[in-house]
């Protein structure tokens, strides 16, 4: 696998294909976890870990997986690895179960997992299937805590709040306080907050793309404009 081809999988994944602000996937359990930083890396770490899976498995196997049987089988993979991923969180992040509940399971139903499995998994090797599985859930993971990083320090001041308790000990270094005794701003930790937060960061992506396509624009005719000025 090319250079190139590595470079363009893992910008497709983290910023132009971006399944949160490029697609539009997932909005569901974008809005329902994303209340805090924390709930949004816990779910993000979950649907990574079933995006990377269930590419390298559909792509070691597809050669033995009819068309006629495809979508089926996908959804029964998916499926299973959703599964293990809700019991292993169960077994060994209990509080962060409880917080996700049942957007656990709803992985089954994620669009992006899916669509990555049809779109990519099936028609690629497993190196570049389980690069692309590892970039878009990281792409999701950053949509998450952005989205409930800015709810939360708008809603409540903090930021990683609980992290020690919902993802271990390791995570504690992450919590903060940005204001003590602050009141709050409960709009932000409603639903209306989330799509209050993700209007404003999808057009903040919007000017920035155009930001750069003009600047990639200019300097790609600067060599031409010098050579005629001369």
């Amino acid at each position: 696998m090319s250079n190139n081809l590595y470079r363009d999988i893992i910008g497709d994944g983290l910023w132009r294909n971006n399944v949160v602000f490029t697609q539009m996937l997932a909005l569901c359990p974008l809005m329902a976890v994303t209340t805090t930083a924390t709930n949004g890396l816990g779910m993000g770490f979950a649907t990574t870990g079933v995006l990377l899976l269930s590419n390298i498995t559909i792509s070691a196997l597809r050669a033995y997986i009819t068309p006629e049987v495809r979508i089926p089988v996908y959804v029964l993979l998916i499926a299973s690895l959703v599964t293990m991923a809700d019991m292993a969180i169960n077994a060994w992040l209990h509080e962060l179960y409880k917080v996700l509940g049942l957007f656990i399971p709803l992985i089954v139903v994620n669009c992006a997992v899916l669509g990555r499995a049809e779109a990519f998994a099936s028609r690629q090797p497993v190196a570049a299937s389980a690069l692309d599985g590892l970039m878009m859930g990281l792409g999701f993971t950053l949509a998450l805590v952005l989205i409930g990083g800015c709810r939360e320090i708008l809603g409540s001041a903090t930021l990683f709040a609980g992290a020690s308790l919902l993802l271990g000990q390791g995570f504690a270094f992450l919590e903060t306080t940005l204001i003590h005794d602050y009141k709050g701003f409960l709009l932000m930790l409603l639903p209306p907050g989330g799509f209050l937060v993700l209007g404003f960061l999808l057009a903040g992506k919007r000017i920035l793309d155009q930001a750069l396509a003009r600047k990639k624009s200019a300097t790609a005719v600067a060599p031409d404009g010098q050579m005629s000025a001369a």
